[in-house]
């Protein structure tokens, strides 16, 4: 079978769904088969038991530790080599054939195609209308651009940065990643596969949880503009409809408070009549069983205050908010990336910066990017080395090309097993952490694979910088690369405004 590689990433909470995901990915032949294939745990840290189904050999768990769905997509395909990335949410059913089909789909696109969508089926109840709540999951029938099965080009993620991590919740992260591709001139077309995604079951008032979504289309106007709607083809929202309402509401309870009872009784009886209407326009397609109209009853008074609150909120959080680049931190290692590999260097005297390496690190900065150093320096634990010189050269670096906004070194040699040497991610996770970023906001760039090997493992975002020294192997199997240093930081400014 014919089609370009791909690999596939799965975000997770350990739905026991996921399971049944990989299942199918394990069992598809291999002319077939994903290369990758990677879980992204997101759950929230100290959350350690098992993952359903991902106890495999081919499958590859990354840690994501509760970013949101937007983080550990990043991550995810920041791990990832092969030529496009496809994601599934873990509560879909694929069909045994979805990989195959996937492959066809993906087979002699035109390279001007960045994505392709996959669609979503979704069952009905039997012998009854769906729940307001189960209307919800429906509606992905229709959604355009959801990632619930959506595949992109992996070069058309590094060109517009990947996956905003702003969106902290699975609502419009998509959206904003179709429309950045389709900003940057790329198509985003429809393919045959299929998946279906399961009714929710017992998810009631859901209606009221979905609010928090206001916030995040207030991101969404910021970024984009107030006709993004339009260019989704979207009904525009009802939080026009939903500020009336609460705005009647609160002028009957101040009206009450003050003294004026006929204005509140007045204004009181208007709310009731517009929650009324909004109650009988949601129960119309049933059920008209005594638990939904209850529901509906409720959450019709509680929505729009909720609607109006939420959107408020990300209104003042998103406040001057624009495009911005994905990546908010560059790690570089020094030896053979910032400074001349010397080996076991602990003279200061033989610094010398690689070239562009002044250039880079000045543009990183002035894109407002956070700039760190993460090194292996195992010459101190061979005795080569005293942590005296390291600390020695590495001002001297500071010097050149910083000061940088902090260094981590790892003394340790390969056989300590410690969990700081590159290409285990310790140090690029104990850097985000002190800079305050996700790991998958990090990019780290290196010259050989340990470094890039270290970024995939933390979820960064790795460029390998080749040199002299690398070996043909190393450079045959990173995802991306660069030809100097200066190059490196402008493919991670591509997706940034100017």
């Amino acid at each position: 079978m014919s089609g370009p590689g791909y690999a596939v990433v799965i975000p997770t909470v350990g739905r026991p769904s996921l399971a049944r995901v990989l299942e199918v990915l394990l069992d598809a032949p291999p002319e077939a088969a994903p290369e990758e294939i990677v879980v992204a745990d997101d759950r929230k840290p100290g959350s350690n038991g098992p993952l359903p189904g991902a106890d495999h050999a081919r499958v590859r768990v990354l840690r994501t530790g509760g970013g949101g769905p937007a983080a550990a997509r990043q991550a995810g395909w920041h791990s990832c080599r092969s030529e496009w990335i496809a994601f599934l949410d873990d509560d879909v059913a694929p069909p045994a054939d979805w990989p195959a089909r996937l492959r066809s789909d993906l087979a002699a696109l035109p390279a001007e195609v960045a994505g392709s969508q996959g669609r979503i089926t979704v069952p009905r109840p039997e012998g009854r209308a769906p729940t307001d709540a189960e209307r919800a999951t429906v509606a992905l029938e229709d959604a355009r651009w959801i990632t619930a099965d959506m595949a992109y080009r992996r070069s058309a993620l590094e060109t517009v940065g990947g996956f905003d991590t702003r969106f902290p919740r699975a609502y419009r992260e998509d959206t904003d990643l179709a429309l950045r591709m389709i900003d940057a001139g790329f198509v985003l077309v429809g393919g045959d596969r299929e998946c279906l995604h399961p009714l929710r079951e017992g998810e009631r008032r859901l209606s009221l949880t979905a609010q928090r979504g206001n916030a995040d289309n207030a991101l969404m106007r910021r970024v984009h503009g107030p006709g993004w709607r339009r260019r989704t083809g979207e009904h525009p929202g009802g939080l026009r409809a939903h500020a009336v309402t609460t705005g009647v509401l609160l002028a009957a309870v101040l009206s009450w408070l003050t003294g004026r009872r006929a204005a509140a009784g007045v204004l009181g009886a208007a709310w009731t009549a517009r929650t009324a209407l909004f109650a009988l326009r949601r129960l119309a397609p049933g059920p008209w069983t005594a638990e939904e109209v209850a529901d509906m009853a409720l959450t019709s008074a509680l929505v729009p205050p909720l609607a109006c609150w939420h959107r408020l909120t990300g209104e003042v959080r998103h406040a001057g908010a624009g495009p911005g680049p994905a990546v908010r931190a560059v790690l570089f290692d020094r030896d053979g990336t910032l400074v001349e590999d010397v080996p076991y260097n602990g003279d200061p005297d033989k610094v010398r910066p690689m070239p562009t390496a002044a250039r880079a690190v000045a543009l990183a900065r002035r894109a407002g990017l956070a700039v760190g150093v993460v090194s292996n320096q195992s010459g101190v634990a061979r005795g080569l080395l005293s942590a005296a010189q390291v600390e020695a050269v590495n001002r001297r670096v500071d010097e050149l090309l910083g000061p940088f906004d902090l260094w981590r070194v790892c003394p340790h040699g390969e056989d300590d097993g410690c969990h700081c040497r590159k290409p285990e991610p310790g140090m690029v996770l104990s850097a985000a952490a002190e800079l305050g970023v996700l790991p998958c906001e990090c990019s780290l760039v290196g010259d050989i694979g340990a470094d890039t090997d270290a970024a995939s493992a933390a979820g960064a975002r790795g460029i390998l910088v080749p040199t002299a020294k690398t070996r043909e192997d190393e450079t045959e199997a990173a995802a991306e690369t660069a030809p100097d240093l200066e190059s490196a930081v402008l493919r991670l400014l591509a997706g940034a405004p100017r």
